[in-house]
């Protein structure tokens, strides 16, 4: 009869042990049980298959992509320009620097601007191709500087650098075409002020001339002139006041001291430059001296007096009747004569006709420029309303130049700056050739897949060691205890 064990052993084993031992499960064999070797080969071809099939699969199917770089810079600088303009004053214009403010990126702003949607469209069309495979470049910027990377990528090396000639192409037409935009804009929006300028002007012209036409006033330096004259005619005339006084004053002593005017004066000295009224003049100092003389030794009444005394008398009449011929005098006038001729007496009556001609000569003077002055007096008078109010137009018409002249040296002037509001970008790099594909990157593939099949490999170690390792961690605190 069998024992137990033996009909253990005749009994046939089942084909397959459908009895799941948890704890094999989780603790694992012994180190050298060589049984667990092909469910650790089974699981590490199923790793190596899982992870190399996707790597295998990536780099036989995915197209080769190049990869074209292209840099631009943003220069830091800003820009100034000054002009003189003669006569008018002086325009000038500055332009800070691109990253003066720190409220804007210029280079974020092109950043945008270059992946913007009408950017992309032009520079797919430029080349033939449909926006979708043109594709999106990849924009980069580096900091503290002025400097933007792009990328843009391709299926072969000439259709990554096109597609980046392209972009940059497209980029910088639209970048004069929005510094055109902002010129005009800006051109349309001061037109107006300088349409307005020059209808001021030519209003105030319009003024000037009217009043100039009305008041016969050109110029306010023509009524300073006049000013000046009516000044300086002033002085003369005071200066010429105190002449006449001082010949009047020395006019009037001599006619005291001589007791006659100068009228007579002038007389006296007339008759008495006559020839034949001198003769009858000595003629009746001889007569008069022999009648003296006769009445003295044989009285009035003797012959020879009485005829001395009609040739006296005589002589006398054609004495009168010559010096009213010569002065035009007669009766009470030509005996005011002076007769006294020789000695000083002829002199001073010579120096009181004399000061009286100067005299004469001084008021005359007087009088022409009183009058004068007076006219020009009225005429200052006449004309200072209008040489205020022309002044005003003047300088109103001056200050309306002046801004006028600003205005359009400003508009000017700006258009010599188009970078402004978009600051100067140049080309560092031009778009690059790629010499290799940027993807699929075969290196990093293999690498990746290298390190995955390590970790799988480190993975069933750790696993065929486990119960080792459970055991010592285990038996550690009680060992410890």
């Amino acid at each position: 009869m069998m024992n137990s064990t033996e009909r253990a052993r005749v009994l046939p084993r089942p084909l397959f042990n459908w009895r799941i031992d948890f704890k094999r499960i989780f603790l694992g064999g012994s180190l050298g049980d060589l049984g667990r070797l092909p469910r650790y080969t089974a699981f590490a071809l199923l790793g190596l298959t899982l992870i190399w099939a996707p790597i295998t699969g990536y780099l036989k199917t995915t197209p080769l992509v190049f990869k074209s770089t292209v840099s631009l810079i943003l220069p830091g600088s800003g820009a100034s320009a000054s002009m003189n303009l003669n006569g008018i004053g002086q325009a000038t214009s500055y332009a800070n620097s691109a990253f003066a403010s720190n409220s804007v990126s210029p280079t974020e702003t092109y950043k945008r601007l270059i992946g913007a949607d009408r950017i992309l469209n032009a520079a797919a069309i430029s080349i033939g191709e449909t926006r979708r495979d043109f594709g999106r470049p990849r924009i980069s910027l580096v900091d503290q500087t002025g400097l933007i990377h792009l990328e843009m990528t391709g299926g072969s090396p000439e259709q990554s650098q096109a597609r980046a000639e392209a972009l940059l192409e497209a980029f910088f037409v639209e970048l004069d075409a929005l510094r055109s935009d902002e010129l005009s804009t800006r051109e349309d929006g001061g037109r107006g002020a300088i349409n307005d300028y020059r209808s001021s002007i030519a209003q105030t012209r319009d003024k000037i001339e009217a009043l100039q036409a009305s008041s016969g006033l050109f110029s306010v330096d023509q009524y300073d002139v006049l000013l000046d004259n009516a000044s300086a005619l002033e002085v003369d005339l005071t200066v010429l006041a105190g002449t006449l006084s001082d010949r009047t004053q020395s006019v009037r002593a001599l006619e005291v001291a001589l007791g006659l005017n100068a009228a007579l004066a002038a007389a006296s000295l007339k008759a008495f430059a006559d020839p034949d009224y001198v003769a009858l003049c000595k003629e009746r100092s001889v007569q008069a001296a022999l009648l003296a003389e006769l009445t003295s030794r044989f009285g009035p009444q003797h012959p020879r007096a009485q005829s001395t005394q009609r040739a006296y008398d005589a002589v006398s009449l054609a004495a009168k009747a010559r010096a009213e011929e010569i002065t035009g005098m007669g009766g009470q006038a030509l005996r005011a004569l002076d007769f006294a001729q020789n000695g000083a007496r002829a002199d001073l009556l010579a120096r009181l006709v004399r000061l009286e001609a100067e005299r004469a000569g001084v008021q005359q003077k007087y009088d022409t420029l009183s009058a004068e002055l007076a006219g020009q007096h009225a005429e200052l008078t006449r004309l200072a309303d209008s040489a205020a109010r022309l002044q005003d137009l003047q300088r109103d018409f001056s200050v309306a130049e002046a801004i006028f002249a600003s205005a359009i040296a400003r508009a000017q002037s700006g258009k010599s700056d188009p970078y402004a509001s978009y600051p100067l970008v140049q080309v560092l790099e031009n778009p690059s050739r790629p010499e290799k594909p940027s993807s699929p990157n075969r290196k990093l593939a293999l690498a990746a897949g290298v390190a995955a099949s390590l970790f799988l490999f480190f993975g069933l170690m750790l696993g065929w060691v486990r119960q080792a390792l459970i055991s010592r961690l285990l038996q550690g605190p009680k060992a410890r205890a």
